[in-house]
């Protein structure tokens, strides 16, 4: 693990492997290490970077508010930090994917390749935004773990709670890494994110879009409606999995991704 600072926070990191850069943008309220079978098994073709978001794994909780954008900017300081020039392949994952869609709009000239997975588009509706703003602020008076047992029957399909344990547990321990204020400032931030609808059909490079069959976060009607939306993207369904694609099924998804970067 490595840092670097921004802000005066402190922003954890790992680098892997050589050759052409590939970005991986976790999701909420997770670290790197949900990328963990995905660092492994590209680092012996590609560098990859996985950091850690601000009030998530090793990173510093964050001090005021944080926002896509904020998200955004800290990976083009990574990118400037490691002396990365040419354009990089992004992987956005869920939360990840929000922040890609940012870092298309103000870092685009960064980017050779997309993944989205597991993700979406469209902006919270008020409702869903009042939700997230509420349980921000219940976070902030009792702690995260009623998040993480509501988010979990969500996270991953009916069939890996019941086949795949250490999945589960790997999740919750995870997820009980992320730092209150990090929790707090991601869910405000994904409740005032803007709507990527738009900027859909301005993404211009190759496109890779990813979906669990069992998601019930991200459909794979409405993961699919992101691929016919764009102008280069290939659409992909990973068998055996609900959001947690990357944990659920690794082997299939790693191979989607392997596809995408060897294309």
């Amino acid at each position: 693990m490595s840092t670097l600072t921004i802000d005066n926070q402190k922003l954890a990191y790992e680098v892997t492997g050589s050759g052409k850069p590939v970005l991986l943008v976790h999701g909420f309220p997770l670290n790197r290490e949900m990328w963990r079978d995905q660092i492994d098994a590209l680092a012996n073709s590609h560098m990859v970077i996985a950091p850690d978001l601000r009030g998530f794994g090793e990173s510093d909780p964050p001090v005021g508010d944080v926002s896509m954008k904020v998200y955004a900017n800290d990976l083009a300081a990574l990118l400037d930090h490691l002396s990365i020039d040419q354009p990089v392949a992004i992987v956005g994952f869920s939360m990840g994917g929000y922040v890609t869609f940012e870092f298309w709009r103000r870092h685009k000239e960064r980017v050779a390749s997309m993944m989205l997975i597991d993700t979406r588009a469209d902006p919270d509706s008020s409702e869903k935004a009042v939700s997230r703003r509420d349980a921000a602020d219940r976070v902030e008076k009792e702690g995260i773990n009623f998040l993480i047992d509501g988010m979990m029957p969500n996270l991953v399909a009916d069939q890996t709670f019941k086949g795949q344990p250490d999945v589960v547990k790997a999740l919750r321990t995870m997820m009980a890494k992320s730092s209150t204020a990090g929790v707090i400032g991601a869910l405000h931030a994904m409740a005032n994110r803007p709507d990527s609808r738009d900027t859909l059909a301005d993404i211009d490079v190759p496109t890779a879009v990813i979906v669990g069959t069992e998601d019930a976060i991200s459909p794979p009607a409405d993961m699919e409606q992101i691929a016919q939306s764009l102008k280069t993207a290939t659409f992909t369904v990973i068998a055996d999995a609900g959001h947690m694609t990357t944990m659920e099924n690794s082997a299939a998804l790693t191979e989607a991704m392997k596809k995408h970067l060897s294309a």
